[in-house]
């Protein structure tokens, strides 16, 4: 077995892909119409980083309590984490494409880390091995 997507809570669908597929650089897997469980129209959105198994579902809130959990999934925790083999390069793009990292890069047991926002306001880790 393997984890195959995560539901991502947003406020709408194409700004959550303009920053997943545009600044993050993940790619659009897909983006079909589907009905709610009662008969209204959606989308069926999947971003997933490049090379990547495990990919994001991203749900439009629909309704008071989903649209609650906007940008606070995990409680005002980091509930996301991104690892990228060049941890430099990412950090560098993420923040000139204009991303707020709350925390600045530093060195753990794991490796490097450094805390970001995405479009809603939930928390991510940027991951990177230790320098060298």
């Amino acid at each position: 077995m393997q984890i195959d997507l995560v539901a991502l809570i947003v406020d709408d669908y194409d700004p959550a892909i303009a920053f997943f597929t545009g600044i993050l650089g993940f790619d659009l897997v897909e983006d079909s119409p589907s009905l709610t469980t009662d008969g209204r129209p959606k989308r069926w959105v999947v971003v997933r980083p490049p090379g990547a198994q495990t990919g994001l579902l991203l749900a439009r809130a629909d309704g008071e309590r989903q649209a609650a959990a906007v940008g606070d999934q995990a409680a005002g925790r980091v509930g996301f984490f991104l690892r990228a083999d060049d941890f430099d390069t990412a950090y560098r793009t993420m923040t000139e494409a204009g991303v707020t990292f709350v925390r600045e890069p530093r060195i753990e047991p794991y490796g490097r880390v450094a805390v970001f926002l995405d479009i809603a306001g939930n928390r991510w880790d940027l991951l990177g091995a230790p320098r060298p």
